[in-house]
C-alpha cells in the first residue's frame, strides 16, 4: 500500500502550547499516542475508528450510544477539547450522518491532527480554534445534542471550564433532550469530583457519574466522566450493562 503524503511519523513537534509527541503504539502498526507536552492526550487507530484505548471515552461512547438524543443515526455534537479528535473519528464512524464542531485551542495542533489522521471533512466535522471558554458563550441556544468536553492543561482541567457560568453556558446550548459529558481527572483525594458534582447538582436537574470501582473508593489517581441532562436516561440497564462489560468495568452512580 503506497504511504499517504502526509502519513504520521514519530517524533516531538512544536505547537502553539508547547510541544506534541506522536509515538507509534506497540500493540498496533495502525495506532498512535500522542502526548501534549509530556501528558497522554489521544489514542487513535487508523484501521479502525471504533477503537478507544482511554477507558473514559470508552464510558462516554457507551454512553452516547444509550442516549436517544435525535433520530439515530444522525447527532448534533459539540467537542470541547480535540486533541487527536479521538472521539470525533468514533462518533463519525458510528453515526455518519452526524454534524461535529471540535473547539481545540491549539491550532498547529488542529493542523497536524487533520494531516495525521484522515479526519472527515466539513460540514461532517469542523475543527474551530479557540478556548473553549470563550467560544462556548458564542453558541447558538439548543443546537447540540451531545457535548463532550475534554479540556485539561497539563493534567488539570481549568478552572474556566469547570464553573458554575459554564455549566449554565452548556445548558443553554444544549437541547432540552441533551446529554453533557464531561471528563474530570483528579487524584484518589476526589477533591475536584465533590467540587465539581456539586456545581453540576446546581445547574441540571440529573447529573450521574462514572468510573471504576477503584476510583470511586478513592484508591487511585484517574478519571470520572459527568453526565448531565434535563431528563433522565431511558436505556439505563443497557448503560449499566454496557459499562460493566468494558475492559475496565465501571459503575454509573446518580450524584
Amino acid at each position: 500500500m503506497a504511504k499517504q503524503a502526509n502519513a504520521p511519523v514519530p517524533g516531538t513537534y512544536q505547537i502553539d502550547t508547547g510541544t506534541a509527541s506522536l509515538e507509534r503504539d506497540h500493540y498496533g502498526d495502525s495506532s498512535w499516542l500522542l502526548r501534549v507536552n509530556g501528558v497522554q492526550s489521544s489514542h487513535v487507530d487508523l484501521n479502525d475508528p471504533l477503537r478507544l484505548d482511554f477507558e473514559y471515552m470508552r464510558w462516554m461512547a457507551a454512553a452516547i450510544n444509550q442516549w436517544p438524543a435525535g433520530p439515530a443515526p444522525y447527532r448534533r455534537i459539540l467537542h470541547l477539547g480535540g486533541g487527536a479528535c479521538s472521539m470525533a473519528r468514533w462518533a463519525a464512524a458510528k453515526y455518519p450522518d452526524s454534524r461535529q464542531v471540535v473547539v481545540e485551542l491549539d491550532g498547529k495542533l488542529a493542523t497536524y491532527v487533520r494531516e495525521w489522521f484522515d479526519l472527515p471533512k466539513a460540514p461532517l466535522l469542523r475543527i474551530r480554534v479557540g478556548d473553549a471558554a470563550e467560544v462556548t458563550p458564542t453558541l447558538t441556544d439548543a443546537t447540540r445534542d451531545i457535548i463532550i468536553r475534554d479540556v485539561f492543561a497539563g493534567n488539570k482541567t481549568p478552572a474556566r471550564v469547570s464553573s458554575k457560568e459554564f455549566a449554565t453556558q452548556i445548558k443553554r446550548v444544549l437541547d432540552p433532550d441533551g446529554l453533557y459529558l464531561a471528563n474530570c481527572g483528579d487524584t484518589s483525594k476526589l477533591e475536584e469530583v465533590r467540587r465539581e458534582s456539586q456545581i453540576l447538582s446546581e445547574v441540571f436537574e440529573l447529573v450521574a457519574m462514572i468510573s471504576d470501582p477503584a476510583m470511586f473508593k478513592g484508591r487511585r489517581s484517574g478519571n470520572v466522566v459527568f453526565a448531565a441532562s434535563q431528563r433522565p436516561f431511558e436505556n439505563l440497564a443497557a448503560l449499566e450493562r454496557d459499562l460493566r462489560m468494558d475492559a475496565l468495568p465501571a459503575q454509573f452512580r446518580a450524584v
